[in-house]
């Protein structure tokens, strides 16, 4: 009897769901045409900025609900780039991101919620240095999808967020003599991404 009612609940299940997965689309980050950015304080006067130069991951969502999107993506950590070689390196050591052992950061899309015309909020599982945390991205749609000249369907969005990278393990720092110390603790990111319609 037992066996008899599991097996209904899983048919119904598919049942219900097959609709679900048929209208669920499937679309690739364009690595060439998406941008990670930060900005952090450095020795409390100005912000040093860096980008992320390989992001790769899958969106998929359910017709045209835009709150059924979910998101993974990977970043990989080794690409850091400030403009300035001996500081990336210092970034890439054990002291900030230590990429040999944490080689990649990646982002789980948990919830998605409608904030206004064009507007979502997006709640999702960041890891970072080992460390999974929740954060939520302020998400703005960059309009309708187009046609590219190859025949491809590509939209694109635009998103943003604050974290402290304390909370994520990364506490190196220095005090300087003048008070304050060398690097914020808050990290504003920035993130454009274009993705293609598989």
């Amino acid at each position: 009897m037992k066996s008899w009612i599991s097996k209904a609940a899983i048919t119904i299940a598919l049942i219900v769901a097959l609709p679900v997965l048929a209208n669920a689309d499937t679309w690739q980050i364009d690595p060439m045409h998406s941008n990670v950015e930060f900005s952090v304080q450095h020795m409390m006067i100005s912000n040093v900025k860096g980008q992320f130069q390989k992001t790769s991951g899958t969106i998929t969502v359910n017709g045209s609900d835009p709150t059924s999107a979910k998101i993974d993506a990977t970043i990989d950590a080794s690409s850091i780039d400030t403009r300035v070689e001996k500081r990336d390196m210092h970034l890439k050591s054990p002291d900030f991101l230590d990429v040999a052992k944490y080689p990649t950061i990646t982002f789980k899309s948990t919830k998605v919620e409608a904030d206004g015309p064009g507007k979502w909020k997006m709640t999702g599982d960041l890891t970072l240095h080992g460390v999974t945390k929740p954060v939520v991205l302020e998400v703005e749609s960059s309009g309708t999808p187009i046609h590219d000249p190859m025949g491809n369907t590509r939209a694109g969005a635009s998103a943003t967020t604050k974290i402290k990278r304390g909370d994520f393990g990364l506490t190196w720092n220095k005090v300087l003599e003048s008070g304050g110390v060398m690097v914020g603790d808050e990290i504003a990111i920035s993130i454009d991404v274009e993705a293609i319609k598989k």
